[in-house]
């Protein structure tokens, strides 16, 4: 075990979603994915917006009532508590004429916890995670069905993206590490 490891409840894998529900964060991609999704899983949706009616809906359409808890959002100071209750964290953002995911915080609050994370070659998200994260090209169900089936099955593999989602955190985004490397751009524009 690492360094500020806790052992994951047993039982079910948990999946999770964390964010904003509008259609630029690709949550009815998420719940498309998770159709027919085998294994013993469960996931939640976090967050709170103009689509949380519809994404219930296409819950309740696809069968996945039982399997898929929609929640409102939690303060900042409880996410840690439910990132420790959750296995994998999915960001199946898509990009819009008008927008694109800029970084995806929920992805290094998400590796700092210790959780495997997934997401959509939107924008930012494939350079946030590196490879201590899975990528999947935007908007397709059927890969990302195939990542999360594979996270369902393999604990062991969960637990090596975990491992390597907390390492990139504590390398590359503490308070420290940018202001390193902030300080190095200001020296370079000085030079």
């Amino acid at each position: 075990m690492w360094a500020g490891w806790w052992p994951r409840p047993l039982g079910p894998v948990q999946l999770a979603y964390v964010g904003r529900l509008v259609p630029e964060k690709g949550v009815d991609l998420f719940l498309a994915a998770l159709e027919g999704l085998p294994g013993e899983w469960r996931a939640t949706i976090l967050g709170s917006g103009p689509e949380a009616g519809r994404l219930a809906e296409q819950a309740r359409a696809a069968g996945l009532a039982g399997k898929v808890t929609f929640r409102a959002p939690l303060p900042s100071v409880e996410m840690p508590g439910f990132y420790q209750t959750v296995d994998v964290l999915v960001l199946p953002s898509r990009t819009r004429p008008n927008w694109m995911e800029q970084f995806g915080r929920v992805l290094i609050e998400a590796m700092a916890c210790g959780v495997a994370v997934v997401g959509a070659a939107s924008g930012e998200i494939p350079a946030v995670m590196g490879d201590a994260g899975w990528v999947f090209p935007e908007a397709n169900v059927e890969i990302l069905r195939e990542h999360l089936a594979r996270l369902v099955r393999e604990r062991e593999l969960r637990e090596t993206l975990a491992q390597a989602g907390r390492a990139r955190v504590l390398a590359q985004f503490t308070q420290k590490h940018i202001a390193l490397e902030t300080a190095r751009v200001y020296e370079g524009l000085l030079t």
